[in-house]
């Protein structure tokens, strides 16, 4: 059972234990500090959803509009470097 534990946590029990305790202490220092908390970040996530929602899907209109304009200079781009490429 140890073995398949460290094989799953990639340390032993206690030094992942140890990791996890340290990370958490510099994430939740990081969160305090830009003023963050779970619930910010579940709101958020729940108002930017319903931002989407209300209006009607327009904001994501604007991904092909970029489609659109990047692959003006991509498509022409990629066509001429395979034709250099292919000659040699």
């Amino acid at each position: 059972m140890s073995d398949q534990a460290n094989r799953f946590l990639g340390d032993s029990i206690g030094r992942t234990l140890i990791k996890l305790i340290v990370v958490s202490l510099i994430v939740g220092f990081v969160m305090t500090v830009f003023g963050l908390t779970p619930w910010n970040i579940i709101y958020g996530f729940r108002d930017f959803i319903l931002e989407i929602w209300h209006r009607g899907f327009s904001a994501l209109g604007r991904v092909g509009d970029y489609l659109l304009l990047g692959a003006t200079i991509v498509i022409p781009l990629f066509v001429i470097l395979r034709l250099f490429s292919y000659r040699r």
